[in-house]
């Protein structure tokens, strides 16, 4: 009993922050979006094909989450408005990110410039779908490789998914990968979600994918 409120306790702070978040966000007219996925799905690749479609368009920072490095951050800050990375390794919370961490990234980041924040969540299926940040929008990117299984083996993470990417596309000859199949897990548990098929080698689904997400963010604010 005392392990499971001690777990209540911290969701619970963690939601309060979140909605801090929100309102700091909101308040400044700042669409933010929350991406999580595996390891090596591809979502530093499609942070950057988002920012090269919608340069001139918004204004973009990107908040980089990692265990440790700042290997994403560098690939990033050169088509990024900003950007401001944080390292998880010495944190209880080290398999995702948390509010507080968010709050912490947001308070150094130039709001009143910006019109929309992309947060890349830590590499894992579990942990990140826990934890609210105060974002509007919660994105799952699932590659090729992985298998079209993911939605049956981490179903919390997709059913609370405003968006799921399909990435690598273009491995699609080379895999086993049941596109209907995938399709008919992730919407069986999340009615209406919006899906989308992308490939950042070929480009393939990118340029619909950043003029939905454009519609998004000129629709919240």
């Amino acid at each position: 009993m005392k392990k499971i409120e001690v777990v209540q306790d911290i969701l619970e702070a963690n939601e309060s922050i979140a909605r801090g978040n929100k309102q700091l966000l909101d308040q400044h007219k700042v669409f933010a979006v929350n991406i999580m996925s595996a390891p090596g799905s591809g979502k530093t690749s499609l942070i950057l094909k988002i920012m090269a479609q919608l340069k001139g368009k918004l204004k973009t920072a990107v908040i980089e989450g990692d265990i440790a490095s700042t290997v994403d951050a560098e690939k990033v800050q050169e088509q990024a408005d900003a950007v401001v990375q944080i390292n998880t390794r010495h944190m209880p919370e080290s398999c995702a990110l948390i509010a507080a961490m968010v709050d912490q990234a947001l308070k150094s980041l130039p709001l009143e410039e910006l019109d929309l924040v992309l947060i890349e969540n830590v590499g894992n299926l579990v942990c990140p779908s826990e934890f609210a940040l105060g974002e509007h929008m919660r994105l799952v990117i699932s590659s090729l490789p992985e298998g079209h299984d993911k939605p049956l083996k981490y179903p919390m993470i997709f059913a609370d998914a405003h968006a799921v990417v399909v990435n690598k596309m273009d491995l699609l000859p080379y895999v086993d990968f049941d596109l209907g199949a995938f399709r008919r897990s992730v919407e069986g548990m999340n009615p209406g979600v919006t899906i989308f098929q992308t490939s950042c080698k070929t480009d393939e689904g990118i340029e619909e994918f950043s003029s939905w997400l454009l519609q998004q963010v000129k629709a919240g604010n």
